[in-house]
């Protein structure tokens, strides 16, 4: 094993994981409602490991060369990110009265949050652009045992920080379920949202008007 490769995969991999995006803001309030955050972080965990796996060994390749699939890949993203920015913009306009009588319909059963995690990475496209495409072309670079060490530190990075995050959200859950805190950390979520929608919308906007 290439303690140098698994040192590159790993910060390389952090820098591609840890910005806040719909899994990690999915993550972060499951962690706050303490509502199966760690089985949370644990599927997220799995398939970012079986989509950087997929990636450096040969599909980003795949991916970005088909059109087609990157373009479906695109709209579902963005008619996602669009819900899950309404869901996040609606809660925290919802007063204060009604938040604390939802709170026990807003728990969520362990089907329910493992359908969430698996829409939130699956039905991402920020997620195949960083892990697939980006990761898999750099790591797609290495030979032998330095790819597979690689590849074991991206998957490293992913495991640290959401289990991370996850378990601190936890841990700071009755601040951050204040709501005040709660109310500011959804319109940031909404905000956020609608951002990359907008953003990947005008990206496939221009690539079909030029």
């Amino acid at each position: 094993m290439s303690i140098w490769a698994l040192l590159q995969g790993f910060g390389l991999g952090a820098t591609m994981i840890i910005p806040i995006g719909a899994q990690n803001a999915f993550v972060l309030n499951q962690g706050i409602k303490r509502n199966h955050h760690l089985t949370t972080a644990t599927i997220c965990s799995m398939l970012d490991a079986l989509f950087i796996s997929l990636g450096i060994f040969g599909g980003g390749a795949l991916l970005s060369s088909n059109e087609t699939l990157l373009t479906s890949v695109t709209i579902g993203g963005i008619l996602f990110l669009t819900f899950y920015g309404s869901l996040s913009l609606s809660s925290a306009l919802r007063p204060v009265a009604d938040q604390e009588q939802s709170k026990q319909v807003l728990a969520r059963g362990r089907r329910a949050v493992i359908l969430g995690a698996l829409a939130v990475t699956v039905l991402n496209p920020h997620m195949y652009l960083d892990t697939v495409v980006i990761l898999g072309s750099i790591g797609g670079q290495f030979e032998g045992n330095e790819r597979i060490s690689f590849a074991i530190g991206t998957v490293m990075a992913s495991i640290v920080w959401f289990y991370t995050l996850s378990m601190g959200a936890a841990k700071l859950g009755p601040t951050l379920s204040k709501p005040k805190v709660k109310r500011g950390i959804d319109f940031a979520v909404a905000a956020m949202m609608f951002f990359i929608a907008s953003h990947l919308a005008k990206g496939l906007w221009s690539q079909y008007v030029a």
